[in-house]
């Protein structure tokens, strides 16, 4: 097949490969072709937003996150809207997520916490200065740079002060059950910053001891577990020194009013160890006329869409950026550690691939979606987790070879890695190399 003539692009972005997917939007990664510069681009669905009713929430995300600009901190370069998306422009962070780290190499020495808990301690603090609060703290949205430099992602669940009510607290109850502070589970409103802090106080558990200090596999009895928790509730691994254990024993306190502070927290002897407030400048005043621009349907405020006409050219850039250690996705499920997405090359059309795919899926229950070299698969019956949901997509990485991917968008991971062996059986005429394949011949 020849080289497209046609990339996908967005305003001024060239569109790449999908490097994240949720419910209501998709990561891709993209470049500025003004400048060279990579990028991560959130494309939401304004029908899906508007149905809903998320239109507030994209507002806020994108607002709080003009609002902090902070080397800690993901930064949003801008915001756009075609007829039917929501384009949200990000920096691109290489070096995947701090729970990537967590699940392959396990608990980290005080020393490599403590820097990652400083940079946390440090986005937060910036956060809280700006009234800002993200609410759903874990090393899911922990990023880390080319550097090994932590970056506080994903302000979906955010709030910012002016939601306060006239209590002076918040009453959303949100964020992820091992990781929310008691007080948000009780249901009598709650202070943002002291939050926070809890869920930091978790995180710096986990990564100094590998294991979560409050987990249930019922999400009820966990619920429980944490809104009745009292002091003597957990207990701090051996290997711990006294001085780190008195921190988190500080920061974990189930009483807010009791609990200890950020500015106490930089004080603290474990925390001062080999510390380095970070140093960066300000920008002036922030512009937020693009935010409510992409809700109008007004033609003067839609950013140009070019489509597809062949299967997306892969550079070597974005070949690296598939690698393990670069690649955004968290691609192992911690309870089962199987595969959530894997890769094969092929040599045949893209067209013959597609045909082959829907062929194999379709016995085995799926729906199936195609559309630019991109196919959605969802299986009719419901499994474990809901109904399991694949995702496909062929790039050319060469004139005459494809590698085609294909990742769990929704559902159980166990189910998605015996779909994936099913499909691979009736895919052996088409099929390359796999992504083991692929492997086994780089260690050789």
């Amino acid at each position: 097949m020849s080289q497209p003539k046609i990339k996908r692009r967005v305003g001024k972005y060239e569109v790449g490969r999908t490097i994240g997917e949720g419910t209501f939007a998709k990561v891709k990664f993209g470049r500025n072709s003004e400048t060279g510069e990579s990028v991560a681009l959130k494309i939401l669905d304004k029908e899906k937003v508007l149905k809903h009713k998320m239109a507030e929430q994209i507002k806020r995300e994108v607002a709080t996150m003009k609002l902090i600009k902070h080397p800690n901190v993901v930064r949003l370069y801008e915001v756009m809207g075609s007829k039917t998306k929501i384009y949200i422009v990000l920096e691109f962070v290489t070096g995947g997520e701090l729970f990537d780290k967590i699940v392959n190499h396990g608990r980290m020495s005080e020393d490599e916490a403590r820097r990652y808990f400083q940079q946390l301690i440090n986005a937060v603090d910036y956060c809280h200065s700006r009234g800002v609060y993200h609410r759903d703290l874990k090393p899911e949205n922990l990023l880390l740079d080319a550097y090994g430099n932590l970056k506080v992602s994903d302000f979906g669940l955010s709030a910012l002060s002016q939601q306060v009510r006239d209590d002076g607290l918040l009453h959303t109850t949100c964020g992820t059950p091992n990781y929310v502070a008691p007080e948000v589970l009780n249901d009598r409103g709650y202070d943002g910053a002291t939050a926070d802090l809890w869920s930091c106080g978790v995180i710096l558990f986990v990564l100094v001891a590998g294991y979560l200090p409050f987990d249930d596999p019922n999400i009820m009895n966990l619920y429980k577990k944490v809104s009745t928790i009292s002091v003597a509730d957990f207990t701090c691994p051996p290997w711990l020194s006294f001085s780190a254990r008195k921190l988190i024993t500080r920061i974990l306190d189930p009483n807010p009013m009791t609990r200890v502070t950020i500015p106490e927290i930089l004080d603290d002897e474990w925390f001062k160890k080999d510390y380095k407030p970070p140093v960066f400048e300000e920008n002036g005043e922030i512009n937020l006329d693009d935010v409510e621009a992409v809700f109008k349907d007004s033609e003067e405020h839609h950013v140009t869409e070019k489509k597809e006409e062949h299967p997306t050219a892969m550079n070597a850039f974005e070949l690296i950026s598939m690698s393990k250690g670069l690649n955004l996705e968290n691609l192992f499920d911690i309870e089962q550690g199987f595969k959530r997405e894997t890769r094969f090359t092929s040599k045949s059309p893209a067209d013959e691939i597609i045909n082959k795919i829907e062929e194999a899926a379709k016995p085995l229950g799926f729906d199936v979606q195609k559309k630019n070299y991109k196919m959605r698969l969802a299986n009719v019956k419901a499994g474990r987790k809901g109904n399991l949901n694949v995702a496909t997509e062929i790039f050319q990485v060469a004139p005459s070879i494809h590698m085609v991917e294909v990742r769990k968008a929704k559902g159980d991971t166990l189910e998605f890695h015996k779909f994936y062996k099913s499909l691979s059986k009736c895919l052996e005429d088409v099929v390359w190399k796999t992504e083991d394949d692929m492997q086994m011949q780089g260690k050789n």
